[in-house]
Parts: C-alpha cells; sequence; structure tokens
C-alpha cells in the first residue's frame, strides 16, 4: 500500500465531495492506521481521508490529540449527521492549511450515523469540541474547507496567508515534484472506483 501523506491546500482533493465506501478490509484498516499516526505526528485531533489525497467518506479523529488514549479514538465511515443544535463560535485550524486560523460557527451538539471499521453501524451523540471536530471533518468529505465558514469580515486577514500555501504549491508543480491538477483528479476518480459505488 502506498504510503500516505497529508496534502495542503489547493490540492484537487480537498474540494473533492467524496463517495461511501463499499468495502471494508484488511488495506482500509491500514489506510487508518496511518491517518491516525499522521495525524498525531501532525499535533491534529481530526483527520479526513482527501486530506490523505483519499476519495472516500471517512475520517478519523481522537480530541484528546494523544496517541495513548487509545479509548478516545474513532472512525467514522460514511457518516450522517442526522441532527444539529445549538451554535457556537470557535477558532479552528487544519491539518492542510497549517499556520492558518479562524473563528467558526457550529453547532455545539450532534447526532451522528455511521459504520465503524468492523462495518458495525453505529449512532453516536457529541457535544462541544467532540462535536466540532466531526463538523469540522464531515465539511472535508463534502469537499469544505472551514476557511469556507469563517465569517466574511475576517477573511481579508486569512486571505495572504492562503494565497501563499497556494503559490507554494503551484510552484512545486512547476518543478514537478507535484503532478497536474488532471493528473491528481485522475489518481483520485482511479481510487473511487477502487472502492466506491459510482
Amino acid at each position: 500500500m502506498t504510503k500516505l501523506e497529508i496534502v495542503p491546500h489547493p490540492h484537487p482533493a480537498l474540494r473533492w465531495k467524496s463517495r461511501e465506501v463499499t468495502r471494508i478490509d484488511a488495506e482500509l484498516r491500514q489506510m487508518v492506521e496511518q491517518m491516525f499516526d499522521l495525524m498525531y505526528a501532525s499535533r491534529g485531533i481530526g483527520l479526513a481521508a482527501n486530506q490523505v489525497a483519499l476519495p472516500y467518506r471517512l475520517f478519523v479523529i481522537n480530541p484528546t490529540g494523544d496517541r495513548e488514549e487509545k479509548d478516545q479514538e474513532m472512525v467514522f465511515i460514511n457518516p450522517q449527521i442526522t441532527r444539529r443544535n445549538g451554535s457556537e463560535e470557535d477558532e479552528e485550524g487544519c491539518l492542510s492549511l497549517p499556520e492558518i486560523y479562524g473563528p467558526v460557527t457550529r453547532a455545539t451538539r450532534i447526532i451522528v450515523d455511521a459504520f465503524d471499521l468492523s462495518g458495525q453501524q453505529f449512532e453516536v451523540d457529541l457535544e462541544d469540541l467532540d462535536a466540532r471536530v466531526v463538523q469540522h471533518e464531515y465539511d472535508h468529505i463534502e469537499g469544505v474547507m472551514f476557511t469556507d465558514r469563517v465569517a466574511q469580515s475576517f477573511l481579508p486577514k486569512l486571505q495572504p496567508l492562503i494565497k501563499d500555501l497556494e503559490l507554494q504549491f503551484r510552484n512545486r508543480q512547476k518543478e514537478g515534484t507535484i503532478p497536474s491538477d488532471e493528473e491528481l483528479k485522475a489518481q483520485l476518480a482511479a481510487l473511487q472506483k477502487a472502492r466506491t459505488a459510482g
């Protein structure tokens, strides 16, 4: 299996609306293990599959960010947020937008239906940070970045940082160290065909 890495904005995977996973197998479990490793190495608390260029409706979280607290790890496959209540603004960041932070309003309590790594369906009621992390990662698999949800009045502060990331990415493409957008999209389509319906 290919070694995964976190992809930065504006990699096409980050705007890819992921498809539902139709096969949970040993390879997918290895992908999830790598995702947790990358998340912890980057000091994150959540990571979506498309942040590692996998076009699947899948994300992992551990709101403690502590590798030792395995009981806090959760894997969400083909999740659906079925209920949202309350509203609160708080600062968010993203491993695909390093060093960029902004205020985002999210529901304070959510109910999520999903499947786990054994293919079992579950429902979970989450509040506060846990709910925020899941909403952030759920946005990712919908092709939505947290910067899309930042208040318009705050965006001018972030734009120069976002533009700098875009420039770095495009320069690496010109140098040939990152494939073109067309090649990256073709890779995503091939991965999607291998493990999803449609």
